[in-house]
This record gives structure tokens, C-alpha cells and sequence, in this order.
């Protein structure tokens, strides 16, 4: 009954876990490292479902036989009370001083994890990188010493453990002796009896071990109860859907992008990292997004699909603030094509189509378009054609084509390319930027790119510097101006590419 209604609980705890993980905010990712989350998952959530189920019963089936044991060896004679109750007194004594540093260890045990698991999944993305820096010692070594630290809270746990058994089986030792002594210098006692009480008095002393044992595991294992707990409060995103401030169907139309006083900070009390941007992208004109390493542009990207919410200010898209709509509806309506492409397992139909809204003469116009139907008209499966994780059996070139691929399908009014070029080679990237072109002609398409020349045909170039918005111009009127931030861009870009743009 006890593992039944464990695992009832279990199962509960995981859906609640699930739920919540699934509907945390960004900032929550970036901030928590996925072997931590994994730990959560795996291990803690291990324990619920086997130890804290099958160890509860133990700890109540201990318990019984030991309160058994003492109703007999005192009644068989009273005067064992008079041993039992301070033999109780002090092994709770024991129990209590040795619990708390135990909890501290396993608690620290708990942490010693997740550092294991990063450091594995950073090792394993970066092994050629590692490799050809001649690094694999200095990794392994601080492998090794991650390894050392959970092992050794790990061997400190089980040593109180073992030192608080010892304790307790000197304490039921004291008692057997002192139960001999009463029965031998008590002549009322029968040998029946008499053997009896020594008995249940050597059986005393394992019991009082085994219930504690059990008892000091379950106060360990709760520990995970308690971890998992503090992940089923977490912050959560927007909902999905508002049903009662729904966009029309239609929307966007224009494509008309409007940022009022904009700022965003990722964390609160952390300091701004736009700071109060104002401006409009006309609909169906080409905007670039330019700037230093960490001027804001990203960010700026980021607020655009809510992945973080503005601290103040406001977005809004043809007319409508996006924070007053649900995320489904803001974030199906708008496409982009992002610096790391992504491909998800299963096939080529799924990653172009997950959610099977197209017929397939539509996927293969848009293979067409993107410059893939030739390359999957030839593999034997074609739209059922395996792709594995990452894409990993896609070079990086194709899989920013399947991105291409998407938002053909899709046609978003807004379209967002987030540093799409800055890892593609230079045949890719102008046979990108000319579909988009002739594509999205009539749509807002938003750039942010390091190529200078990606968003030198651009409508109005967006200049950021620091999150502040210093210039909002055309290119041609930007490059004439020789002391702007944009000139600057274009000057360093001119001389690093040798003069030819």
C-alpha cells in the first residue's frame, strides 16, 4: 500500500516538475545550468520513486518489530524499563546530533552532481576544439578532481552513518548486558522465561540498529522531496493564450513595428540592458539591426519574441502591444531565422512541418525555393528522410537552408534573422539574402548580422550602442555622416575585408 500510494505521489510530483520546468521564463535557463536541471529529473526524482517508497515500509516494519521486541523483554520482567527507556533516550540523542551534519552532507552530495554532468556535455561538444588546443589533460584533470568532490561527500555520508550504527549497537550491547544481569539476580523468573528475555534482548539490539538505519535513510532521501519542491514554484511565462485579448487572424498586416521607451533588464535589480529605445519599422521595410559585442541587439531580438519582458516600455505590431496577447499567438506570427540553426530529431517532413498544416507540393516548393529539393530528390526516403539530433547529419550551410525552408512556408509579415550569416560561408549567405529579397519583399524583415554588407541595402539601419539607440537612418545618409556609429562599422569592416565589400 505504502509503495502504491509512493508511486502515486511520484507520479505527481514528476507531472507537477514537468509542467513547470516546460513553462519557466528564458532568464531560468540561462541561469540554471542543464546538468542541474537533469539532476532534478533523474536522480532525485530515482529516489522518490524507489528509495522513499520502499524504505518508508521498511522504517514501519522495523519500527513494529522493535516496539514488539520491548512489550515483551519488559514484560517478561519490568524492571527492563528502568534500562529501555535510557538506552531510547540516549539513541535518540545520538540520532539527533548525527542528523544534522548528515543532511548538511547529503545535501552537499546533491551538488556535487550536476558540475559532473556539465562538465561531461561541455567536454563532449567541444572534444575537437579541446583536442586541437592540446587541452584533453587540463580537462581531464578538472574532471577528475569534480569526480573526487562528490565521492568524498559521498563517503562522509556513509560514514556518519556507520558511525551513528556503532553508537546505537554500544548502547544495545550496555542493554543486553544489563538485561542478563536483572534475569540472573532474579530468582522469580523461570528458565523458559529466562531465555526468552535473553532472546528478545539480543534481538533488541538489531532491531534498534535496523530502525535507525532506516529512519537516518529516509531523512536523507526526503532531501530530494525538498529539491524537487523547490523547482515546482518557479516563475512562469505568459500564458500561451489570452482568450480574451485574441488578435485577429489576419494580423499582422502591415508589419508595423513600434518600440516606445523600451528597456530590459534579465534579472530584477540587475542593471538595464536597453535602455529606453524609441522608434518605428515602417511596415514591409528592411531594417538592420547593428552594434558592438553587447550592445543590445540580441536583447532586442529577445523582447521582440517576449523570451524576456520589458522592464518598461512598450512593443507593439500593428497597433497591438504584444505583452497584452499570448505567447502562441505573438510568437506564431512572426519568423525567424536564427544564428544557430536547429533541427530537431525525426525527418525532414517534421522539421519543415511540425505541426502537418501543408500539403506537400507546398513543402516542395518551398525545398525548391531554398535551394534543397534537388538534394532530397535524391536520397531514397526523401520528406521521410531520417534527421537526427542537432541536425548532425546536415552540414551548417543546409541546415540554415532548412531555417530558409521554414519561414517560406510560414510567411510571417515579420520576419527576424538573428546573426544569420555570421557562420555560413559567402555563396550561402548572398543566395540567402537574395530569396529573402524576392520573397519578402513586401514583408518587415528585421536583421542583425556582423556582414556590414547584409544590411548595407537596408531601408534604416538601427545603430545601438551600450542598449541606447544613438542613430536610426538610412545606410546612405549613415555613411555620409564620417563620425557615425554606422561609418565606423563600415570602416572597420572595409579594412579588416582588405577593401573589398
Amino acid at each position: 500500500m505504502i509503495v502504491l500510494f509512493g508511486l502515486q505521489a511520484s507520479r505527481s510530483f514528476f507531472t507537477k516538475l514537468m509542467s513547470s520546468v516546460m513553462k519557466a521564463p528564458m532568464g531560468f535557463f540561462d541561469a540554471t545550468p542543464s546538468g542541474r536541471i537533469l539532476n532534478r529529473a533523474s536522480t532525485d526524482m530515482s529516489v522518490i520513486d524507489l528509495d522513499i517508497p520502499f524504505t518508508g515500509s521498511f522504517f514501519l516494519g522495523t519500527g513494529f518489530d522493535f516496539l514488539c521486541i520491548v512489550i515483551v523483554v519488559c514484560i517478561v520482567t519490568w524492571k527492563m524499563i528502568l534500562v529501555v527507556v535510557p538506552a531510547l533516550a540516549l539513541t535518540q540523542f545520538v540520532q539527533n546530533y548525527n542528523e544534522a551534519a548528515l543532511q548538511q552532507v547529503n545535501k552537499i552530495n546533491s551538488t556535487t552532481k550536476a558540475p559532473i554532468v556539465n562538465k561531461s556535455a561541455e567536454a563532449l561538444i567541444g572534444s575537437a576544439t579541446i583536442r586541437a588546443f592540446r587541452q584533453t589533460e587540463r580537462f581531464k584533470r578538472q574532471s577528475l578532481e569534480l569526480i573526487d568532490k562528490d565521492t568524498c561527500a559521498y563517503v562522509y555520508k556513509f560514514s556518519l552513518v556507520e558511525c551513528k550504527v556503532l553508537y546505537i549497537e554500544l548502547c544495545s550491547t550496555v542493554m543486553l548486558i544489563t538485561a542478563a544481569c536483572l534475569i540472573t539476580f532474579n530468582g522469580n523468573i523461570s528458565e523458559g522465561f529466562t531465555g526468552l528475555a535473553v532472546t528478545y534482548a539480543l534481538a533488541f539490539g538489531n532491531s534498534l540498529v535496523a530502525f535507525c538505519i532506516q529512519q537516518t535513510l529516509l531523512t536523507v532521501f526526503i532531501v530530494s522531496i525538498e529539491r524537487i519542491r523547490q523547482y515546482l514554484d518557479l516563475p512562469r511565462e505568459a500564458p500561451a493564450v489570452i482568450e480574451s485579448n485574441r488578435p485577429p487572424t489576419n494580423w499582422p498586416q502591415r508589419g508595423e513595428v513600434l518600440l516606445d521607451n523600451l528597456q530590459i533588464r534579465y534579472r530584477e535589480n540587475a542593471p538595464l540592458v536597453l535602455k529606453g529605445i524609441s522608434c518605428t519599422f515602417q511596415g514591409g521595410h528592411k531594417i538592420g539591426v547593428v552594434g558592438r559585442t553587447g550592445s543590445g541587439k540580441t536583447t532586442l531580438i529577445s523582447a521582440l519574441f517576449r523570451l524576456v519582458e520589458p522592464a518598461s516600455g512598450t512593443i507593439c505590431i500593428d497597433g497591438i502591444d504584444i505583452c497584452s496577447i499570448g505567447l502562441h499567438d505573438l510568437r506564431f506570427k512572426l519568423g525567424i531565422i536564427p544564428q544557430d540553426p536547429v533541427l530537431f530529431q525525426g525527418t525532414v517532413r517534421t522539421n519543415l512541418d511540425p505541426l502537418n498544416q501543408y500539403m506537400d507540393s507546398e513543402i516542395w516548393e518551398a525545398l525548391r525555393k531554398s535551394k534543397l529539393a534537388e538534394l532530397i530528390e535524391k536520397l531514397p526516403r526523401q520528406l521521410e528522410t531520417p534527421v537526427k539530433d542537432q541536425g548532425e547529419n546536415w552540414s551548417a550551410g543546409q541546415r540554415q537552408l532548412f531555417c530558409l525552408g521554414r519561414v517560406l512556408l510560414k510567411r510571417s509579415q515579420v520576419l527576424v534573422l538573428d546573426e544569420a550569416t555570421a557562420s555560413i560561408d559567402s555563396a550561402t549567405n548572398a543566395f540567402l539574402q537574395r530569396v529573402i529579397r524576392d520573397e519578402f519583399s513586401a514583408c518587415t524583415v528585421i536583421t542583425v548580422a556582423h556582414r556590414i554588407p547584409t544590411v548595407i541595402d537596408s531601408d534604416r539601419v538601427l545603430a545601438l550602442r551600450d542598449g541606447v539607440a544613438v542613430e536610426y537612418d538610412s545606410p546612405k545618409k549613415l555613411i555620409e555622416q564620417k563620425t557615425s556609429l554606422f561609418a565606423l562599422l563600415v570602416a572597420e569592416y572595409w579594412a579588416q575585408a582588405g577593401g573589398n565589400i
